[in-house]
């Protein structure tokens, strides 16, 4: 029976949905088709996403990588390695204000991707030229963003685990302070952004279950009525769902709703 599957591809790649009939599980590594060509990629789970678009936007997994496959790929990273001194060499002989990320190559070897982060537009057409030359290959210079910036190199968040942008989000989503006010952070962004300088991702797809368990809560500051009078609520405790209220007479009580 053949299956949806979340897949990233490449390393630094996006992820995509992929279709396979045969058993795969997470951290397998794919061959797969992908714009005019084969490619590789990780599966990360299982789709959960049902509401698929069109068939287009499913990429046919050939086969789960043997191990001369597997062989292929560390053999293009070792390569992608030195294709990133020999571009970096070159952006220097131009002398362009860009930041050279990383480097990857297809699987089949037909093309070469360049991630890099620059303050502003690059003419890079110089660039292109000379890259082209020396690896006889399609050449994609693709400017990238801080936030993928840190997609791309990973590392630890705050939470001490790796960050969610670099092992399973698949796109940015907006994030905003409203949504670190309503789930009760300190408002200090040097607090609640991540290691890309921005608003940490996890603010954005946690806010929803915030919103969920806050219903029916009241708000602190709010004044509201006990069984033992009048009181002000001090502190909310949204996953316990616990209120902790003052009294007029100076006296504190913990409420369950």
């Amino acid at each position: 029976m053949e299956k949806i599957f979340d897949v990233r591809l490449r390393d630094s790649g996006p992820i995509i949905m992929c279709s396979s009939e045969e058993e795969l599980k997470p951290s397998d590594y794919v061959i797969l088709e992908y714009e005019r060509g084969i490619d590789y990629g990780e599966v990360i789970s299982e789709s959960k996403d049902k509401e698929f678009k069109t068939k287009d936007t499913i990429r046919k997994i050939l086969r789960k990588a043997q191990a001369k496959d597997l062989e292929q790929i560390e053999y293009n990273r070792k390569d992608a390695q030195d294709a990133k001194k020999i571009c970096m060499r070159k952006i220097a002989e131009h002398n362009l204000e860009m930041k050279l990320v990383n480097t990857e190559y297809s699987f089949d070897r037909k093309k070469i991707i360049f991630y890099f982060t620059a303050e502003g537009r690059v003419d890079f057409r110089k660039l292109l030229k000379d890259l082209a030359k020396i690896f006889k290959a399609r050449i994609e210079l693709r400017q990238i963003g801080v936030r993928d910036e840190a997609k791309l190199i990973g590392g630890l968040g705050p939470c001490g685990r790796n960050l969610c942008c670099a092992t399973f989000l698949k796109d940015f989503e907006p994030v905003t302070m409203k949504m670190a006010k309503e789930e009760g952070l300190p408002l200090n962004p040097a607090k609640i952004s991540g290691l890309c300088g921005r608003l940490m991702c996890c603010l954005a797809y946690e806010y929803s279950v915030y919103k969920s368990l806050s219903k029916g809560l009241p708000k602190e500051g709010e004044r509201i009525h006990t069984k033992d009078g009048k009181g002000k609520v001090i502190n909310v405790n949204v996953f316990k769902r616990k209120v902790l209220v003052e009294l007029e007479d100076g006296k504190q009580l913990e409420l369950e709703l």
